[in-house]
């Protein structure tokens, strides 16, 4: 059985932690920030864990990470 291939842009954008939930960065903090207050910018930064309905497709994406 070949191994399976990663998802190119999927493993530079999610991570996994040691208990294997999948982090991710939140949107909408890339550009037009002008217009948003800095409370919604500061509370966009970081990482939030991935919902559990896309869980299982991102870690079908990044299988050996």
């Amino acid at each position: 059985m070949p191994k399976q291939k990663t998802h190119s842009s999927s493993k530079k954008r999610f991570k996994v932690t040691g208990t294997g939930k999948i982090l991710r960065a939140q949107a909408f903090k890339k550009h037009i920030l002008t217009k948003k207050s800095t409370k919604r910018k500061r509370n966009l930064r970081g990482t939030v864990v991935v919902s559990p309905a896309n869980a299982q497709v991102v870690r079908q994406m990044i299988p050996y990470k």
